[in-house]
């Protein structure tokens, strides 16, 4: 579900209606642009690789060193339903790769999470924190838009104003196309993982 952008914004710069594009066909692109934003911009979020159960206490451990303390509340997604939600971080087992929380599930042994979960803050995820810059919104509306038009242009190639066919535009350079509006706001962590 958008939390940056809203579908009628997005309508609004593509200057397309309700009746050629549905709000679902276009909160599907704002998704995809928010999926590929937001996981570069810093915030109190890491990585799952894999958790471990043992008499009442679920070990994460995550890809990148975290910083949760005890007492912190944490929304995990992506691990197992039974494990995803809010949860109170109970330790960090002394180590910087882990933390733990209480939990009613059965014992188990280290089960790696692929594709990696998430883990956040409470409050503190980059949805939540960026939600009013202008330069993260105007950085998602660009991907967005550029999705779009990749995925509507005939031919996977948008025309041009000079009405000469541009070369594919989606791939590793989208996100370097707005680097300059994410540059004070990238997650450094990020940047060497």
């Amino acid at each position: 579900m958008p939390s940056i952008i809203t579908v009628a914004q997005l309508r609004s710069v593509l200057g397309v209606s309700s009746s050629l594009y549905s709000d679902a066909y276009l909160t599907g692109i704002i998704d995809t642009a928010e999926i590929t934003i937001l996981p570069l911009l810093q915030a109190y979020n890491n990585s799952i690789s894999s958790y471990r159960i043992s008499d009442g206490t679920c070990v994460i451990t995550t890809l990148l060193p975290n910083e949760f303390v005890a007492g912190q509340s944490v929304v995990i997604a992506g691990v197992a339903t039974a494990l995803n939600g809010t949860r109170t971080v109970t330790d960090t087992v002394s180590k910087e790769y882990e933390f733990s929380f209480a939990t009613a599930e059965a014992n188990t042994t280290p089960i790696p999470v692929i594709p990696a979960g998430n883990v956040y803050v409470s409050g503190k995820d980059a949805a939540t924190l960026y939600a009013s810059n202008a330069a993260i919104e105007s950085a998602i509306t660009i991907v967005a838009v550029e999705v779009f038009q990749s995925i509507t242009a005939a031919g996977g190639q948008i025309e041009g104003v000079d009405f000469q066919p541009t070369p594919y535009r989606m791939g590793r350079s989208l996100a370097n196309r707005v680097a300059s509006l994410l540059s004070q706001y990238r997650n450094p962590a990020g940047l060497v993982s």
